[in-house]
């Protein structure tokens, strides 16, 4: 199950709303599986703007580099550095120590176009049925 109160997009990325405009982004519990050992992490430097749904970094894992995508537009304030340091925290605790960047939002409506947990589990549900078949 993926946190409630998070909001989550279709490239699982989530984003947990802080008070002050502000919210931590991650990788969910189903995209670092499907990632495998996440071995290196290039994340945006603060300061940066990043837009919604556009690429803002890179996860390297032993399968795979993928693109990491902001869930919503706004400036970096701040990187996990004990990620970057353990890249492993991604997979021991996604959505807690292995959280990747907090966001200073910029257009706090952007959240209302991002799934709830509900929505994302069924999302999920739906890509593992696909994948089975």
């Amino acid at each position: 199950m993926n946190p409630k109160g998070y909001k989550y997009t279709q490239e699982h990325e989530w984003i947990c709303p802080e008070p002050g405009n502000t919210g931590k982004v991650g990788i969910t519990d189903y995209a670092q599986s499907e990632l495998g050992d996440v071995v290196f992490l290039d994340l945006p430097s603060p300061g940066t703007q990043v837009e919604q749904l556009k690429k803002m970094g890179e996860i390297e894992s032993v399968k795979a580099v993928s693109d990491l995508f902001a869930p919503v537009s706004g400036r970096v304030l701040e990187i996990n550095q004990a990620a970057i340091d353990e890249p492993g925290l991604v997979n021991q605790d996604p959505y807690g120590d292995g959280w990747l960047v907090r966001l200073e939002l910029s257009n706090t409506s952007e959240l209302d176009a991002l799934m709830d947990s509900d929505k994302y589990d069924e999302f999920v549900a739906r890509l593992s049925e696909e994948e089975s078949e």
